[in-house]
């Protein structure tokens, strides 16, 4: 076995694991669980390549700061998940289509091609909230604050609906 390949064996403990956390987060491992283990499979492939997980159906650029924005789980999924029900690499599900309701199709790309991407740079602070590029959302259980176009399925700390939600900022 080469050191770019992954074992059934670190599979199956990334399968277990992601599964694991994905649930208590309020989130889904596509049920397709061949297909997952080859997403997996490739997550490991680059976790050893670059040093992170980088998401398996994009490429990375092996600069880990240049790459932040798709170490699985990526920037992406939430939104993704909301507008198609699954990620890019459909990883990850929404319930529905969890439960064979609603059937996924193609994913198209939200990633900014390479130069109209913005890396993490030192960036002065901002000092009104008001200049937020994105609404943020509270959540009324437990106080979870996110910043995105709407709150999500469920609240990844207390599991509260997404109508527990309401605009914060």
């Amino acid at each position: 076995m080469s050191d770019r390949d992954a074992s059934p064996e670190e599979i199956d403990k990334l399968y277990k694991k992601l599964r694991d956390e994905a649930e208590s987060a309020g989130y889904h491992l596509n049920p397709d669980t061949r297909m997952t283990r080859e997403l997996l499979k490739g997550l490991l492939i680059n976790e050893k390549r670059y040093g992170y997980p980088a998401c398996p159906c994009r490429l990375a650029s092996g600069v880990k700061n240049e790459d932040l924005d798709i170490i699985c789980p990526c920037d992406y999924r939430d939104p993704d998940l909301d507008d198609y029900n699954a990620c890019y690499c459909s990883l990850y599900v929404s319930l529905a289509a969890k439960e064979g309701r609603v059937k996924v199709g193609s994913i198209p790309e939200r990633r900014p091609p390479p130069g109209k991407r913005q890396t993490m740079k030192a960036q002065p602070p901002k000092t009104a909230l008001s200049s937020l590029p994105l609404p943020v959302w509270r959540c009324k259980v437990c106080g979870y604050l996110c910043a995105r176009d709407s709150p999500p399925e469920v609240c990844p700390i207390c599991k509260a609906k997404k109508e527990r939600f309401e605009r914060f900022i």
